[in-house]
């Protein structure tokens, strides 16, 4: 679904990422770990429109991305959770879905694909179904998460793209976001995931990158790369606790 090859990125003089390449197939998740500043960030913007590539190559669905400006990446079908939820805090979570569903309404979708939309996400968050008329700034963490999610899945994604999400979450919050990252894949979205909770990630994730200063240095399948001795030492540490196994 998306090839990106040699891509660079940065920010004035300084570039971040450095030939990088990736692949996401249909209907899996990929993860992407990495120290702070080591670019995870860039990548999405850039493939989102909101940071234009130096170099290489953004193709999907076959056919080229980069340098499309983020509202045509977004009716092409690909959508970003942003790092720090940024729903709009003054408009109501009602409000806010409704927003993502302006999106998908210039693609064609009508009033009864929307509805399902609707039910889709409240399915998924029923909080947010008691917090409809509620203003998203007043919404805990976790609430303003599951909104920023049900925002992007309201444009009815091929593609969705999530920046930290467990970011200054709880852990039995946490578990319940990365549940429903997995239930969307089961339902067939894709995801492109990056996460500094490599443990956490990489337990739901098909296959994962490691990415150290703009430069991907190792990839696999999660199974191989949670059993790989340097990323344990480097991201997952000793003595953690799975929060979800209690």
């Amino acid at each position: 679904m998306l090839k990106v090859r040699n891509l660079e990125a940065g920010y004035g003089p300084i570039k971040v990422l450095k030939q990088l390449s990736l692949h996401v197939s249909a209907g899996e998740i990929v993860t992407l770990i990495g120290a702070n500043g080591a670019g995870k960030s860039t990548l999405l913007r850039a493939l989102a429109g909101l940071l234009e590539p130096w170099g290489g190559e953004v193709v999907f669905d076959g056919k080229s991305i980069r340098g499309f400006p983020a509202e045509r990446v977004v009716d092409r079908g690909i959508a970003l959770v942003p790092e720090g939820r940024q729903v709009f805090g003054a408009m109501t979570v009602h409000e806010n879905l409704l927003l993502g569903g302006y999106v998908a309404a210039r693609r064609g979708c009508d009033r009864e694909k929307a509805a399902r939309a609707f039910a889709g996400i409240y399915g998924l968050f029923p909080v947010l179904r008691e917090r409809s008329s509620q203003l998203a700034g007043t919404l805990s963490g976790g609430e303003q998460q599951m909104l920023a999610m049900g925002r992007a899945l309201m444009t009815d994604p091929r593609l969705l793209m999530m920046d930290e999400p467990s970011m200054g979450l709880a852990p039995l919050v946490v578990r319940d976001i990365f549940r429903a990252v997995a239930r969307l894949r089961d339902e067939g979205r894709t995801v492109l995931l990056v996460e500094q909770n490599a443990r956490a990630a990489l337990r739901i994730a098909d296959r994962g990158y490691v990415i150290e200063t703009g430069r991907l240095v190792l990839e696999g399948e999660s199974g191989f790369l949670l059993s790989d001795r340097e990323v344990q030492r480097a991201y997952l540490g000793k003595g953690y606790k799975e929060v979800w196994e209690r």
